[in-house]
């Protein structure tokens, strides 16, 4: 007999932020099972809930409520208003999310937006979900190479970041060899892996106007991406030289590869979101668990108004649940 698909995690996010709602809205799309961790009483102001004591139990409850692991807040919450108090509680979802994930009884997680600003208030150390949850999961096994690297995705673009939030000004002494190479290789075994797709075709995004244009207006192409690009094609990695970024993301550019490494954050996430500014997903490769998010904040401007969009958080849930399928498939 075959055995059920686990469902997945799904974290409440801040729940001064959109979170609660997105999540309340994603459920009645159904577009796969799902287990929030989280707040109950708080999720019931937005849907019916029905609390359950293990994931197992989801799937039962799903049709009819969101099944919630139910791990109370220990502060009022004001929507719009984030508060440091919230933080423990936070961090805690995300921890029990993982520990799912690791035993077995999830296929993967989904996160709903979180703040940075109230829970380094509250010490958290962290710059966000992706090296928390890298941290969480450092001392579990992974015989692939090990990230995190962040890949934004929409439509048919997967874009992969070298550096995340990195300033501008510091960003050339990032982009060094060693670490493009090495989100070279997760994004590699990541695509085969997690995406099926058995000869990824990586492209490489430039750091200089027009690719340095031979040296002309920049040395870390030649310097840099060249070399890395040309050790990497020596292992058996399809990559490509650094490509003029302005030319990297039109109709046509895109079919040519299945991820592109960009450099900083805004040469990756301005295409992502000018090609679906709704439906972007938040993808953290390398990590011994499945994990996705919406590619969007925490929205406190309309948060508790009902008009936040769930489009993000259901594409989210579609991409985790076909990743976590393929690992379960390979296991």
């Amino acid at each position: 007999m075959t055995r059920p698909r686990p469902p997945l995690a799904l974290s409440m996010g801040d729940p001064a932020g959109v979170g609660p709602e997105i999540i309340a809205a994603a459920w009645k799309a159904r577009p796969c099972p799902f287990v929030v961790v989280g707040d109950a009483r708080m999720m019931a102001e937005h849907a019916p809930v029905e609390v359950v004591t293990d994931p197992g139990s989801a799937a039962a409850a799903f049709e009819r409520a969101i099944p919630v692991l139910d791990h109370p807040l220990s502060a009022p919450v004001t929507p719009g208003q984030p508060d440091p108090a919230h933080a423990p509680a936070i961090t805690g979802w995300i921890e029990s999310a993982v520990r799912l994930c690791l035993d077995g009884s999830v296929g993967g997680m989904v996160t709903a937006p979180i703040a940075k600003a109230p829970l380094y208030q509250a010490g958290f150390r962290f710059p966000g979900h992706t090296e928390f949850i890298a941290e969480l999961t450092a001392y579990t096994p992974w015989r692939q190479t090990r990230g995190p690297v962040m890949m934004l995705t929409a439509r048919d673009l997967r874009a992969c970041l070298v550096t995340i939030h990195t300033p501008l000004s510091q960003v050339p002494e990032m982009v060094t060899a060693e670490r493009v190479s090495r989100v070279a290789r997760v994004v590699h075994e990541a695509l085969i892996r997690d995406f099926g797709i058995a000869r990824p075709r990586l492209a490489l995004a430039g750091l200089n106007p027009h690719a340095g244009e031979g040296g002309s207006i920049g040395l870390e192409e030649q310097e840099v991406l060249i070399p890395a690009a040309t050790a990497l094609r020596a292992e058996g990695l399809d990559i490509g030289d650094p490509r003029p970024a302005d030319t990297l993301f039109h109709d046509e550019a895109r079919a040519t590869y299945d991820a592109v490494l960009c450099l900083y954050h805004d040469q990756a996430l301005i295409p992502v979101k000018t090609l679906d500014f709704w439906g972007g997903v938040n993808v953290s490769l390398g990590l011994p668990v499945v994990r996705t998010s919406p590619d969007h904040g925490t929205g406190f401007d309309i948060a508790g108004r009902g008009i936040a969009r769930p489009d993000s958080l259901i594409a989210a849930l579609t991409l985790a649940r076909t990743m976590a399928d393929r690992r379960i498939a390979a296991a």
